[in-house]
C-alpha cells in the first residue's frame, strides 16, 4: 500500500484460495502434529458416518427385545465416547499447530521488515505493517487452527455421507445429486466476490491502523496545532470505508449461505417426501429411510458448512497473500553474496568518491551532486550548511541506509557495497538528532550500544555522557522504563542518553548528527568535553548548525545544494568569505538580531 490512507489500487488479486499454499513452509516443520491431526480428524469422520448404520438396526430391530436394544445402545454409547476423544485430540493437535504456525510468521515478518533500507519504509506506513502482523496473522490462526480442519471433516463427511447414500438407496442418492450443481454455482461465483472484498476489506483495515499509528505518535503535535478535528475526521473516513467493504462482504456471504442452505434443505425435503411414500409402498424399510435421512442430514450440513468456511477460507488467503508480500518484498540494498571482511584493525579512512544521490520520492532533485571528500583515519570532518545541503543524507550513505546512484562510498579503500551491512553498521556509533528511546530501562536503552557491556561500563559511559545524575535521580534509578519514545526525560536528556549509548559502543567511526542541539547551553559544554574525548583516535563526521560546535574539528566541509563549496579550518574559511563566513557573522556577531535570517539560512 502506497503511503497514504487509501488501498493500492494495482495490487493484482487472487480469486482462489490456492494462496493458501504460501503457508505450506511454515506448517512443513510440524508434520508430525499435522498427521496426528489428521488421524484424528479421519477417525472422527468415520464415527460419524457409523451413527446412522446403528439407527437403522434399532429401528428395524426395535420389536426383537430389550436385551438387544440394550447392546445396540451401549455400542452407541462406546461410539459417542470415542467420537468426543477424538474430537478432543482433533481440537488439541490443529489448534496448536495453529498458534505455532501463526508465532512463526510473525517472526519471520518482523525478521524481514526490519532488515529492510529505509526506501521500504517510505512506500509502506508502519501502521500497515502492524496490521498484517496482528490482523492478518489472527485469520490465518482461525484458519490452520480450526477453519481449515472443520473443512476437511465436512469435506470427508460429506464424502462418506455421499457413499452411504448410494449405499443406501440409489434411487434417492441420484435424485440428490440432482441438486449439486444448484448448490455449487452460487458457491463458486459469490466466492470469487467474496475473496475480492476480503482482500479491499483488510487493506482498509491497514490502512486505518497506519492513520492511526501515525497521528497518535504525534498526538501532542496534533493538539499544539489543534488538529484533533482534522486527524478524527481523516481516521474516521478511513475506518468509515473499511466498515462499508465489510459490510459488503458480510451481505455477499449472508446471501450466499442462505442460497445454499435452502437449496440443500428444500432437496432433502423433496428427496424424503420421495423416500417416504417407497416406505409406504413397501420398496424400503423404516430403518433406510432413517438411515438415510440421517445420512442426507449430514450431508447436507457438511455442504452449508463448507460454504460457510468457504468464505474463512477466502478471507485467509487474502491475509496470506498481504504476508507474503512482506515476506518477499524486495530490499533496495542487498549484501553481497560473499561479502569482503574488514581489515582488523579498522583504519577508519572513508572515502567519497564522485557520489552522486537522489532520494527515490524526489528523482529529480539531487541530494548530492557529485561529492569528492576524504575522511583520513582519526580525522574529525564537521559538516556545515544550510537544511537540505545534503549533510545526514552523507551520514545515510556512510552507514549504508542508501547506496548512490553515482561514485561509490569506501571504508579503507573497500566500497560499502561489498560488505555486509552488519560488519558496517557495527564499526559505527552514531548519535542522531532526534535519538530513539524505547519504552525500556534506562539500563537497556544504553546497552543498546553494546548489549555484552556490564552494568558498570554502563554507568561509566551515561557518566562520560553526563547523563549518571539524572538516571541515578529516576524513581529506580537505571532500571526505570523510560516509557514510549522516552515520554518521562527532556530533549537534551534523551539526547545525553544517545551519546551514552554511542560512548559504550566504543567504535571506531562516530557520527554524530546534530548531536547537541538539543542541550543547553551548560549541558553543551559537558558533553562538548565528553564528545571531544571520545573523538580522540576515531574517525568522526559531525554535522551541526551551531557553527560553535564544530569550531575544534579538524577539518570543516561547507556544502550547499548537494555540493562542496569550501573546505578548511574555521579561521580559514571566515577569511574566505562566503556561505562560511555569512554563517558564522550572523552566528557570532550579528546576535539576537540574527535569528530570523539565522533560521532562515539554515
Amino acid at each position: 500500500m502506497a503511503r497514504g490512507t487509501t488501498p493500492r489500487p494495482d495490487r493484482p488479486t487472487s480469486r482462489r484460495v490456492g494462496a493458501l499454499g504460501a503457508l505450506w513452509p511454515f506448517v512443513r516443520p510440524y508434520r508430525g502434529q499435522v498427521a496426528l491431526a489428521i488421524v484424528a480428524l479421519v477417525a472422527t469422520s468415520a464415527i460419524s458416518l457409523i451413527l446412522p448404520l446403528a439407527a437403522r438396526r434399532v429401528v428395524d430391530n426395535f420389536d426383537d427385545g430389550a436385551g438387544l436394544l440394550d447392546r445396540y445402545f451401549g455400542a452407541a454409547l462406546l461410539i459417542v465416547a470415542a467420537l468426543a476423544l477424538g474430537t478432543a485430540a482433533r481440537y488439541f493437535f490443529v489448534t496448536r499447530l495453529g498458534e505455532r504456525v501463526v508465532a512463526d510468521i510473525r517472526k519471520a515478518v518482523y525478521a524481514r521488515v526490519i532488515t529492510l533500507s529505509p526506501a521500504f519504509f517510505e512506500r509502506v506506513m508502519t501502521g500497515e505493517i502492524l496490521s498484517r502482523i496482528t490482523t492478518d496473522t489472527t485469520l490465518i490462526q482461525s484458519v490452520v487452527g480450526s477453519s481449515l480442519s472443520i473443512a476437511l471433516r465436512n469435506l470427508l463427511i460429506l464424502t462418506g455421507g455421499l457413499a452411504m447414500l448410494a449405499w443406501t438407496s440409489i434411487k434417492l442418492m441420484g435424485l440428490v445429486l440432482l441438486i449439486v450443481p444448484a448448490i455449487l454455482i452460487p458457491i463458486i461465483v459469490l466466492g470469487r466476490r467474496l475473496r475480492g472484498l476480503s482482500r479491499q476489506n483488510q487493506d482498509w483495515i491497514a490502512a486505518s491502523s497506519g492513520t492511526a499509528s501515525e497521528t497518535l505518535l504525534a498526538a501532542q503535535t496534533v493538539q499544539a496545532y489543534t488538529a484533533e478535528s482534522r486527524s478524527i475526521a481523516r481516521f474516521d473516513d478511513v475506518t468509515e470505508q473499511s466498515y462499508i467493504v465489510a459490510r459488503t462482504r458480510i451481505v455477499t456471504r449472508a446471501v450466499m449461505t442462505a442460497i445454499v442452505i435452502f437449496l440443500i434443505f428444500a432437496g432433502v425435503i423433496g428427496v424424503l417426501w420421495i423416500g417416504a411414500r417407497d416406505v409406504q409402498a413397501g420398496v424400503m424399510t423404516a430403518g433406510q429411510l432413517v438411515q438415510f435421512v440421517i445420512y442426507a442430514i449430514l450431508v447436507a450440513s457438511a455442504a452449508g458448512a463448507l460454504s460457510e468456511i468457504w468464505g474463512e477460507l477466502q478471507r485467509a488467503a487474502g491475509a496470506t497473500e498481504r504476508l507474503a508480500e512482506l515476506l518477499s518484498a524486495e530490499d533496495t540494498l542487498t549484501d553481497p553474496a560473499t561479502p569482503l571482511p574488514l581489515p582488523v584493525p579498522l583504519r577508519g579512512r572513508l572515502a567519497l568518491e564522485g557520489v552522486g544521490f537522489r532520494f527515490p520520492t524526489r528523482p529529480d532533485l539531487p541530494a548530492l551532486d557529485g561529492i569528492d571528500l576524504t575522511i583520513q583515519p582519526g580525522e574529525t570532518v564537521a559538516l556545515v550548511g544550510p537544511s537540505g545541503a545534503g549533510k545526514t543524507t552523507v551520514i545515510q550513505l556512510v552507514q549504508r541506509f542508501w547506496d548512490p546512484q553515482q561514485g561509490r562510498v569506501t571504508l579503507d579503500g573497500i566500497d560499502l557495497r561489498d560488505l555486509a551491512r552488519t560488519d558496517l553498521r557495527g564499526r559505527i556509533a552514531l548519535v542522531p538528532q532526534d535519538p530513539v528511546i524505547f519504552a525500556a530501562s534506562a539500563a537497556e536503552n544504553i546497552r543498546i550500544g553494546r548489549p555484552e557491556a556490564s552494568d558498570a561500563e554502563i554507568a561509566q559511559a551515561a557518566r562520560d555522557a553526563h547523563a549518571h545524575d539524572f538516571i541515578a535521580a529516576l524513581p529506580q534509578g537505571y532500571d526505570t522504563p523510560l516509557g514510549e519514545r522516552g515520554v518521562m526525560l527532556s530533549g537534551g536528556q534523551r539526547q545525553r542518553i544517545a551519546i551514552a549509548r554511542a560512548m559504550l559502543r566504543d567504535a571506531p567511526i562516530l557520527l554524530l548528527d546534530e548531536a547537541t542541539s538539543a542541550l543547553d547551553a551548560e549541558s553543551e559544554a559537558l558533553v562538548q568535553a565528553a564528545v571531544g574525548r571520545l573523538a580522540e583516535g576515531r574517525t568522526t563526521i559531525v554535522v551541526a548548525h551551531r557553527l560553535a560546535t564544530v569550531k575544534q574539528a579538524d577539518r570543516i566541509v561547507v556544502l550547499d545544494q548537494g555540493r562542496i563549496v569550501a573546505q578548511g579550518s574555521h579561521d580559514q574559511l571566515v577569511a574566505q568569505g562566503g556561505l562560511y563566513a555569512r554563517l558564522a557573522r550572523m552566528q557570532f556577531t550579528d546576535g539576537p538580531q540574527a535569528a530570523a535570517p539565522l533560521a532562515r539560512a539554515l
